[in-house]
C-alpha cells in the first residue's frame, strides 16, 4: 500500500493554465490571518450559499446569481488552501489530505442536493449525478492508497470545470427558464426539463470514467500479481 503522505497528485485539467498562476498570486497576497484552514471553511461556506441560492431560486430566479457565486467562493477555498499551505511550507499532509476530502464529499452532496431543490432540475436526476461524483471520488481516493497516485482529473475535466459548467447552467436557466422535452410512445409518455438532459449526460460521463478508469487499473494491478 502507498504512503499517503507521499501520493503523487494529478490534476491535467483544461483550465489548469489558467487557474495554477492565479492561485499562486493570490497565495502570495493572502493577508496572515487567511490561513489553509480559513480557506476551508469559506469553501464550505461557499457551498452552503450554493444551496441557499438553488433553494431560493423557488421563489425568484435572481438567487441562481447566488448560487454561483457560491461556487465561486467554493473555488476560491477549496484550490486555495493546499496551495498556500504549501506557499507557507506549513503542510500537514495526513490532516490536510483527510480534512480537504471530508469536505469536499460534504460540499459535492451539497451542489448536489441543492440543483435538485431547484425547480429547474428534478431531484432524482441530481441523485443520479452525485452518485456519479461520489463514485468516482471514491476511485480516486482508493487508488491514492494502492497506487500512491491521487488523480482528480479525467478527460482534461476536473472539479474546476465542473463549477464552471454549473455556473453556465445556472446561468442558462436564469435566461432560458424552464424548458420541457416531452416523448410520447406506445407505452411511454416522458416530460423532462432540458437541465434533466445536460444533468443526464454529465452523469453518463462521470459513471463512464469511473468503469473506464475502474477497469484499467484492476487489469494492471493483475498483471502485476498484487
Amino acid at each position: 500500500m502507498a504512503d499517503i503522505d507521499k501520493h503523487k497528485r494529478v490534476n491535467d485539467i483544461l483550465l489548469g493554465p489558467l487557474e495554477r498562476p492565479a492561485l499562486q498570486w493570490l497565495s502570495t497576497h493572502m493577508p496572515a490571518w487567511i490561513t489553509p484552514d480559513v480557506c476551508t471553511t469559506i469553501g464550505v461556506m461557499g457551498a452552503l450559499v450554493t444551496l441557499l441560492g438553488y433553494i431560493l431560486s423557488n421563489m425568484d430566479r435572481n438567487y441562481l446569481w447566488l448560487a454561483s457565486f457560491g461556487f465561486v467562493l467554493n473555488w476560491f477555498g477549496d484550490s486555495l488552501d493546499g496551495t498556500l499551505a504549501r506557499h507557507r511550507h506549513i503542510e500537514r499532509p495526513r490532516f490536510g489530505f483527510y480534512i480537504d476530502h471530508t469536505t469536499d464529499t460534504f460540499c459535492q452532496a451539497v451542489f448536489f442536493l441543492g440543483l435538485g431543490l431547484s425547480p429547474y432540475i428534478a431531484f432524482n436526476a441530481a441523485c443520479i449525478a452525485l452518485i456519479g461524483y461520489l463514485m468516482l471520488g471514491t476511485l480516486a481516493y482508493v487508488r491514492t492508497c494502492v497506487v500512491g497516485e491521487f488523480k482528480i482529473s479525467y478527460g482534461k475535466l476536473g472539479p474546476t470545470e465542473i463549477r464552471v459548467l454549473a455556473i453556465l447552467l445556472n446561468t442558462a436557466m436564469y435566461f432560458v427558464g424552464i424548458k420541457t422535452v416531452e416523448w410520447v410512445t406506445a407505452s411511454i409518455h416522458l416530460i423532462c426539463s432540458v437541465y434533466d438532459l445536460v444533468v443526464s449526460v454529465i452523469a453518463l460521463l462521470l459513471f463512464s470514467f469511473f468503469f473506464n478508469t475502474a477497469w484499467k487499473q484492476a487489469r494492471a494491478l493483475s498483471k502485476l500479481g498484487e
